[in-house]
Order: structure tokens, then C-alpha cells, then sequence
């Protein structure tokens, strides 16, 4: 069965061992293979790999030896308790061997976890996953960790007292950092404030986060379209900084409010107006676009796009006005626009 975003988040912090199998795919490897990492030590505890309770079968070799998934799924350890048979960098083409395995699979052999990269929504190996009545499938998208996991990582790394103003510099982080990067600060963060009680503040992430962090322009948007104006300057000056220019930064906010005015102007409501997105859009962004454009409606997105097109005109004309802070102010302006 396929899983919800919500419902992934959930059975990844705390897989159900009842479940015989789960293929967890995304393009970045890192976050698969931590995913995974977390998800085998959930299932078979901390000392399942030393007493050999977890079987690693590539996917290359599988493709050589089709007998090895099943044989290893039915094999009889030394050392009691669950076993876990991890199949990696699983393609397409083992679809038929691993739907055979699952067919062949008894209660009480061990379960089955496959991990590959981006896979198509045709794609034979999610359709397997997706449409088994007791397996799941599990797609992670290129997106910024969420509160709920971001939160799931405060506490795995021992931070329970974490400030408003703290928990807002942390999402602006995970918005900035690559996932595996954003997961080794807060590691950091957890060993720095060992024996402190104090909440944890804005100067103890300064003090462990990368100096060298890039903003990305649609972290930029994401903050405009929600209203978070308290935030736009800082992003605004890393994404200067790394020599994205005003004009850039304009086209990009002209053709996220466009997509957003499309949403919301379905006759379907924002979901089906997200659905009909080319190219398309999936996974968290997509409920994003969802959220903003219900956020904003069609009426309040034409004004924004006015306001847009008016200023992406006057910075390509002979205006004498800074274009910097022509942008600024313009960004500002349409993040307070969705609070009215």
C-alpha cells in the first residue's frame, strides 16, 4: 500500500513489525539509507546486526542469483528474535523476483526491506509495494524536513527544550542544509549542550551549524507565501550573497505565484488545480502549493501577480530605484498581503 506523507512519517519513526515488507526509494541516497538505517534498528534493536539477524543482499547480486531474497527470507538464525533481509539499490527489473519472494513469504520469516533510488509513479517496483494488501511503499521527496521531524530528531538527540525563536532559526536551517547535513547539526547540537539545562538558544545553533550554508530561492518563496516577513531580509542577503540577483529572485516569485493562482483557481479547490501542475509537482511540495493557494485564494493572487509584474517591469527598465531593496520591499509587501 502506497502511505501518505503523514502516514510515512509515522511507520518510519516506529515501523509496524507485522508489516512483511517495505520499499523506502527517493533520489537523495542519503536520506534513503538513513531512513533505512533507522528503520532496520527499530525492527531488529541495536545488537540485530552482530547476532547476524540482518541479511544484506545487493541488487546487483540478486540479479545474478534470483534465489538468494527468498532463501534469505526463510533462513533460520542462530540468535532469537526478528530477522530483516535488506535488498539495495533495488531496479526495476527485480520486480518479478521480489514479487515472487513476497507471494512465497510465511509468517514468522523475517521481513523484507528494499531500497532504491527515484522511481516513477509507472514504475513496476512501486506498483508491486503500492499494490500489495499488507507491504508498503515509501517515497521521500527532496524536501525540507517538516516540524514533526524535526522535532522527532530534538528529541532522538536529547534537546527537549528548545525555544520559539530557537525551533524558527532550526527551520530555516533544514530549509538551507541538505537533509544528512541538517541531521548532523542537531547531533552536534545534542553533544553541546550535554549537562546544560538551559533552553537551547539562537547562539547555541550559531555555535554548530555550518558557517558555509546556502539559502535557496524557493526556502525564499515558502516564507513569502506563508507571511513569514520577519524572515525575508536574512534569506534575501545569503541568496545576494551567493550572486542570485533581483531579477532572478523576481522571475522565480512571478512563476511560484502563477502556480500557486492556477491552484487555487481549479473548479476541483486547490487539490485537483496542484494535481493538474505541469510539471508536476509531488510529496510535501505539493501539499505546499496546496496550503498556499487555499491560504492566499484567487482574488489576493491576482494582486500579488499585479504587484509582481509591476516590479519585475520596473527593475528592467531605466529606474533609478536600488533593485535590492526594490525586491525586498516588494517581498515584504506580498508576505503581508496573506495576513489580511
Amino acid at each position: 500500500m502506497k502511505l501518505s506523507s503523514r502516514d510515512a512519517s509515522a511507520w518510519l519513526r516506529k515501523p509496524d513489525p507485522k508489516t512483511p515488507a517495505a520499499l523506502i526509494a527517493g533520489e537523495d541516497a542519503m536520506r534513503v539509507a538513513t531512513r533505512r538505517k533507522e528503520v532496520i534498528a527499530s525492527l531488529i534493536g541495536p545488537e540485530g546486526e552482530v547476532e547476524l539477524r540482518l541479511t544484506r543482499i545487493p541488487g546487483a547480486e540478486l540479479r545474478k542469483d534470483p534465489a538468494l531474497v527468498l532463501d534469505a527470507l526463510k533462513a533460520q538464525g542462530f540468535f532469537p528474535g526478528p530477522r530483516v533481509v535488506l535488498v539495495e539499490d533495488a531496479t526495476d527489473g527485480l520486480a518479478p523476483v521480489l514479487g515472487s519472494a513476497l507471494q512465497d513469504r510465511a509468517e514468522g520469516d523475517a521481513v523484507l526491506i528494499v531500497t532504491a533510488g527515484g522511481l516513477k509513479a509507472t514504475s513496476p517496483l512501486r506498483k508491486l509495494f503500492e499494490g500489495h494488501r499488507a507491504a508498503v511503499s515509501i517515497v521521500l521527496y527532496d524536501d525540507p524536513p517538516g516540524p514533526e521531524e524535526i522535532a522527532g530528531l530534538l528529541a532522538k538527540a536529547g534537546l527537549e527544550r528548545v525555544g520559539a525563536e530557537a525551533r524558527t532559526v532550526l527551520s530555516g536551517l533544514a530549509r538551507d542544509l541538505d537533509p544528512g547535513d541538517f541531521r548532523q547539526t542537531i547531533e552536534k547540537l545534542g553533544l553541546y549542550k550535554i549537562g546544560d539545562p538551559a533552553d537551547v538558544t539562537i547562539e547555541d545553533i550559531e555555535a554548530v551549524a555550518p558557517r558555509s550554508s546556502e539559502a535557496e530561492p524557493d526556502s525564499l518563496l515558502a516564507i513569502v507565501a506563508e507571511g513569514r516577513s520577519g524572515e525575508i531580509a536574512a534569506v534575501l542577503r545569503r541568496l545576494y550573497a551567493q550572486g542570485v540577483g533581483p531579477v532572478a529572485i523576481c522571475v522565480a516569485a512571478l512563476r511560484h505565484f502563477r502556480r500557486l493562482h492556477q491552484a487555487a483557481s481549479d473548479p476541483g479547490g486547490p487539490g485537483q488545480g496542484a494535481a493538474r501542475l505541469r510539471p508536476p509537482v509531488g510529496g510535501p511540495r505539493r501539499d505546499a502549493v496546496i496550503r498556499q493557494a487555499g491560504l492566499w485564494g484567487g482574488a489576493r493572487l491576482e494582486s500579488a501577480i499585479g504587484l509582481l509584474v509591476e516590479t519585475d517591469l520596473q527593475l528592467r527598465s531605466s529606474s533609478q530605484a536600488p533593485p535590492h531593496a526594490l525586491v525586498e520591499r516588494m517581498l515584504i509587501r506580498l508576505a503581508m498581503m496573506v495576513r489580511r
